[in-house]
């Protein structure tokens, strides 16, 4: 475990609270300390308040801020008063407990402190950190696990039983604290949860938890020590996966995302000789089951993991105290001989997030069971967990999702103007996009974001195309939406002087390879869960040719035919296709400023003018075209197929 402390750098840190960040982003930066929003820092300090009196104040990491990226006002500052009084009731429900957190709170705009912030109150050193190091929870999820535990730091550390975090967490807290501390004690373990580490200064804090957990993985390589995987290689047709995406979303009731890796690691444990046995014996922690369920399903019969699962909760909601209603069946973590490890989410975000959760998962299952068997939490107990009121009010809290949640768009010519606009309206509609463009600066487009994979590739290659739609799948598990806006405008050239090379360079890029890109899309779009839209950007100069443009006219109006045959050909397989024809669109790499300045010197006109030489006088932008293609594949034209629309500000030819 590595030791990441800089002193010059702590040393420019003002303020306790600054040395909180500096410290919790530390611990943040080690996925086997902390994953994707997990774990949890304090500190605690001296506040003013309006009076202008001191008053002894907790600072808490808030609820779904990151370690990793925390900032100061990530940390919500709450009474200590209010905390020890809380910590003194003998009974108090989760719901009475967050409201009365969020009254304690100095600031009621902040976000919702931590649920263990009466916890870290009743801790009495002024730093404190807790993660769910992946050394701490393999050897807690073993039969002989707290045994284990405790031979290796005996009164270092205290060691208590497995308790939903919270209020009947910090009142065990408060009972064996007392009892069990010494004056060695610098930890404390919660079984089948994590560990806490604290100290008089942050430094202090975070070195013993490196420590601590430190010393469990060196147990771990001496004792059960990880073998890589190699030799192993992925089998699968990855053209399969959106039927898997179509059933699991079916099972969901919306759409949903599938993200699969297939690599000598999870396609070992997915071969496992006991896999059946050893995957469905619950999370690494409790905490993963909000996002990764219970148990992940193994191999494709999503129609008997939908019955396994609400027989589970028929099972386990009789006990509850309060009538529960079911969240959708569908698994979220999906275990394939050939697929390997498949995670599904509502966003790229979260199938990132599973991702990772199940990549520890898997490697402190197999340690577990070098050390005599991986055994998680019981059933009820993850139940409890998975159908927490706590979790369940964030639930009802989060709203709608987005129109395009859970769908994937693929953009062609993605890497400027119309294309570029039209990413990024999808990207806006929560929709995760694939940009293709044979440009290089496709790929780096948008930044570094899961919902958004920029593919360079030349679309006039039959197998550049099946390329990019793998990548396409295994990414995000299929395609629900398609615009064909890739193609070429060559300089203004009459039939007399048009060479045979030119015409069909034209015809290949912007008509066969649309042919090509539909042809292969064709399976993936007929199983998108809520069924495949396209939208094709053609041009003007279908309805109303210009001289000069006799390749690029003739390339656009068989396109334009194509799509429509296509919306009568694939009509059965409740796909739409729809048309956009754009005119003047001036923010595009083509025009350039001298470009358009020369252009309206021709017509007399000024550059405003000649931008706004239409019937409405109004400037056609590319993200105007790109609203308008985003919203013909929602809801709004949900019953059209084989539309034809210009957006050109009216021009009266096309009139």
């Amino acid at each position: 475990m590595e030791n990441l402390w800089n002193d010059t750098e702590a040393g420019k840190q003002q303020g306790i609270l600054a040395e909180r960040i500096y410290s919790s982003r530390l611990l943040g930066a080690n996925p086997n300390l902390v994953l994707h929003g997990g774990g949890n820092t304090s500190v605690k300090g001296v506040s003013k308040n309006i009076f202008g009196e001191d008053e002894a104040t907790l600072f808490v990491k808030g609820s779904g801020s990151d370690l990793a990226t925390i900032e100061p006002k990530d940390f919500v500052a709450v009474r200590m008063e209010s905390m020890l009084k809380l910590s003194r009731l003998e009974k108090l429900s989760d719901l009475d407990m967050a409201r009365e957190l969020k009254l304690a709170s100095l600031d009621p705009n902040a976000p919702a402190p931590s649920v263990e912030a009466i916890l870290h109150a009743l801790i009495p050193h002024r730093f404190v950190d807790h993660t769910h190091a992946d050394a701490i929870v393999t050897l807690t999820n073993t039969p002989s696990g707290e045994a284990r535990i405790r031979e290796l730091f005996g009164d270092e550390v205290i060691v208590l039983p497995y308790v939903m975090p919270g209020f009947d967490l910090a009142k065990l807290c408060a009972e064996v604290f007392p009892a069990q501390a010494t004056p060695r004690t610098i930890g404390m373990v919660l079984m089948n949860h994590g560990i806490f580490s604290f100290g008089d200064t942050a430094k202090q804090s975070y070195e013993r938890m490196i420590a601590l957990v430190g010393r469990a993985e060196d147990y771990l390589k001496k004792n059960a020590p990880l073998i890589p995987a190699t030799g192993i290689e992925p089998v699968a047709n990855w053209f399969d996966l959106p039927e898997l995406r179509k059933k699991v979303s079916a099972a969901a009731g919306f759409p949903l995302l599938l993200r699969s890796i297939a690599n000598g690691a999870t396609l070992a444990f997915a071969r496992h000789p006991d896999i059946a046995a050893i995957s469905q014996r619950g999370p690494a922690t409790p905490d993963h089951i909000i996002r990764t369920k219970q148990l992940p399903m193994l191999g494709r019969d999503v129609e008997a993991y939908v019955q396994a699962y609400k027989k589970y909760f028929e099972k386990n909601s009789r006990s509850a105290p309060t009538p529960l209603t079911m969240l959708d069946p569908a698994p979220r973590v999906i275990i394939d001989a050939e697929f390997g490890l498949v995670s599904a989410g509502r966003s790229a975000r979260d199938t990132q997030i599973i991702e990772d959760l199940y990549l520890h998962t898997q490697d402190i299952i197999r340690r577990g069971e070098m050390l005599g068997g991986y055994r998680a939490l019981g059933e009820t107990d993850l139940f409890r967990v998975e159908y927490w009121d706590l979790e369940q009010a964030k639930l009802k809290k989060a709203g709608a999702p987005k129109a395009f949640a859970g769908e994937v768009a693929l953009v062609t010519g993605a890497a400027s103007g119309i294309g570029k606009a039209c990413a990024q309206a999808f990207l806006n509609r929560g929709a995760a996009v694939v940009g293709v463009d044979i440009n290089p600066a496709v790929a780096s487009l948008h930044g570094e974001r899961p919902d958004y994979l920029g593919i360079v590739a030349d679309l006039s290659s039959t197998d550049a195309v099946r390329g990019l739609l793998e990548q396409t799948i295994r990414h995000y598990g299929g395609l629900d939406m398609l615009v064909l806006n890739a193609g070429i405008f060559p300089g203004g050239r009459k039939i007399g002087a048009l060479a045979d090379e030119e015409w069909r360079k034209v015809m290949a890029i912007n008509l066969d390879a649309n042919l090509a890109i539909m042809r292969e899309a064709h399976p993936l779009l007929k199983a998108a869960p809520r069924y495949g839209r396209v939208v094709v950007i053609g041009s003007k100069n279908v309805p109303a040719p210009g001289p000069g443009a006799a390749a690029y006219s003739a390339s656009k109006a068989a396109l334009t035919q194509l799509a429509r045959v296509a919306a009568l050909e694939w009509g059965a397989d409740a796909i739409r296709i729809n048309l956009v024809h754009p005119n003047a669109v001036f923010d595009t790499g083509i025009w350039t400023p001298e470009v358009l300045a020369q252009r309206a010197a021709h017509y007399g006109m000024t550059v405003d003018e000649y931008k706004r030489n239409n019937v409405l006088r109004e400037e056609v932008t590319s993200k105007d075209v790109a609203e308008l293609t985003a919203e013909m594949c929602g809801a709004l034209f949900s019953k059209i197929t084989g539309a034809q629309l210009p957006i050109d500000g009216g021009n009266d030819r096309v009139i």
